[in-house]
């Protein structure tokens, strides 16, 4: 059988055709995953808030205040792209994002990321209360105007940047309470602590990727030895950290002892992970280690919604200080 001729011309139309079309370009442009992710643990908030106030969690401010959120957080995740479209386009990982690859303009990410940044804070301000509208655009210029510049200067990144990402909790709380208060700190501390070990994992796989892009991480220092042992030394004391942390609602009263149970087993299980991760350290440059980090990836993806659930399930509806 004869086989067809492949012509350079019929490689270029391939893969033109291959290319994301708008819709999955948005998709990636407001780091679609993630931002699911803040809206849960931002909704776990409000939930757990309302509850707090003795009434349903299920209403319109539900809906409202999480739609909120949810376009600041694509705002952000726009900007931040925006940001780092030279450095996402010398990754693997991110080279085809769309402003990294030249399929979304510069000024049509600014725009975008700047117009759903100040309308949806503006938006939250009206719908909930002025101090949600303030922490969410809080959380927004943290995250793109110190977090994003800091990644190509400093190691310290990584903690700066947990405090915008530990925010959205917090900010779900007082969506529906209008205060700051201890359980909407607590929460804050569990996605605060929760990164770590996360992030350490995350930056462990693609270390090289960072380094050829020059993002400053615990795992991409020169010495492999000693950037593997930075690296677990922070993932084990987050870790470790994360047991009390995770238990903490129990002992404010938001929750019953049933979810305190279910947080220092799940907790344990996250650390064994970790304990599972320090394996790194014997030999850095070992395939192996990067399934260890795998690993501990998937088994943080895991943990944090179950964590949630439980603690939403198990919810008091009243609090005791």
């Amino acid at each position: 059988m004869a086989q067809s001729a492949t012509t350079p011309a019929s490689l270029a139309t391939e893969k033109t055709s291959a290319q994301p079309g708008l819709f999955a370009d948005y998709a990636t442009l407001f780091k679609l995953r993630v931002s699911v992710m803040v809206v849960i643990t931002a909704a776990a908030g409000f939930y757990l808030a309302s509850l707090a106030s003795g009434i349903s969690p299920f209403n319109l401010g539900l809906i409202r205040a999480m739609a909120g959120i949810a376009v600041v957080t694509c705002g952000s995740s726009a900007l931040n792209q925006a940001l780092e479209r030279r450095t996402d386009a010398l990754m693997r990982r991110t080279s085809n994002r769309p402003m990294a690859a030249g399929r979304i303009s510069l000024a049509h990410g600014l725009l975008v990321g700047f117009a759903a940044i100040f309308l949806g804070s503006v938006y939250l301000a009206h719908v909930t209360n002025l101090l949600t509208g303030t922490l969410t655009l809080i959380t927004a210029v943290g995250y793109v105007g110190i977090y994003t510049p800091l990644k190509r200067i400093t190691v310290v990144n990584t903690f700066i940047g947990a405090f915008p990402g530990a925010l959205p909790p917090l900010i779900g709380w007082t969506a529906a309470r209008g205060v700051i208060e201890w359980p909407a700190i607590a929460l804050f501390a569990i996605l605060f602590v929760w990164q770590f070990p996360h992030f350490m994992a995350i930056g462990w796989m693609y270390r090289d990727d960072y380094a050829s892009a020059g993002i400053r991480l615990t795992p991409t220092q020169p010495d492999e030895v000693f950037a593997a042992r930075s690296t677990v030394i922070q993932s084990l004391f987050y870790a470790v950290l994360m047991v009390p942390v995770s238990i903490w609602p129990t002992w404010l009263g938001v929750t019953g002892n049933i979810y305190g149970v279910i947080a220092a087993i799940l907790s344990a299980g996250y650390l064994w992970y970790t304990i599972r991760f320090a394996r790194i350290t014997r030999n850095p440059m070992a395939p192996e280690s990067r399934t260890y980090a795998c690993d501990l990836l998937k088994a943080s993806v895991i943990y944090l919604p179950l964590l949630m659930a439980a603690m939403m399930l198990d919810a008091k509806g009243r609090l005791f200080f």
